[in-house]
């Protein structure tokens, strides 16, 4: 795509309430330390963008994660994670791959935001890749290209599944189930039994059905921008 070193874009929630449940929620650290770890064996530069840019709410924080704790401990990424870019800072001209980390807060705010569906749209349509991982998949249910069709129109997809939303209880605090609105929206839903990897690839769309699925997406998208 240029002579610029090759960039991933992850993008978090900035959304932190769980519904009317008193818990908090957030960006969930797995999915955006594991990927990072794939991106960089890879030579990509890795850049943050969040919602509302700034510091962002993080869950699934687990310091016996040697991968979280190395990211964490990286000098750089713990300075971009304490000032996430917002929107309106990131050129998308300077990304090969925009990823988007789960987390539950995604399904309160990924889904109407603007300015990550504009620089998803704008990545993709030169010739980027699109990946999303768990909950992250909430991005492209509203996600239109430039001619007015759905991004997952017809698209091979995965994603959070309704099963799994019902195992960890929250079947009924999400404000909609990811699958079913994936698959309602035009998408082709596949998956894995619960809580198992599963990658899917659908031209430059890639997509992750669970925290387990989070390196192998990244690493997926890899592959599809070194092979280019």
């Amino acid at each position: 795509m240029s002579t610029r070193p090759r960039s991933a874009l992850i993008a978090l929630t900035s959304h932190d309430r769980l519904g009317d449940t008193g818990r908090r929620t957030g960006a969930y650290l797995p999915e955006i330390a594991h990927p990072w770890r794939e991106f960089r064996a890879a030579g990509f530069d890795v850049a943050l963008v969040s919602v509302a840019g700034g510091t962002p709410p993080l869950d699934g924080v687990k310091p016996d994660d040697p991968v979280q704790q190395e990211f964490l401990d990286d000098p750089e990424m713990s300075a971009k994670l304490v000032h996430t870019l917002a929107p309106a800072e990131v050129d998308p001209l300077d990304h090969d791959v925009i990823f988007f980390a789960g987390g539950h807060g995604t399904m309160w705010d990924f889904p109407s935001d603007q300015g990550l569906a504009g620089l998803a749209r704008a990545i993709y349509e030169r010739g980027g890749v699109v990946a999303a991982v768990c909950h992250g998949p909430a991005a492209l249910v509203e996600l239109r290209l430039s001619n007015g069709r759905r991004l997952i129109d017809g698209k091979q997809v995965s994603a959070f599944t309704d099963s799994e939303e019902t195992a960890v209880g929250l079947a009924e605090v999400v404000p909609f189930l990811l699958q079913t609105r994936l698959e309602e929206n035009g998408a082709k839903h596949t998956g894995a039994p619960d809580f198992q990897p599963w990658v899917v690839t659908d031209e430059r769309l890639v997509t992750g059905q669970n925290p387990a699925s989070a390196a192998g997406v990244a690493r997926a998208a890899v592959a599809l921008v070194t092979t280019d």
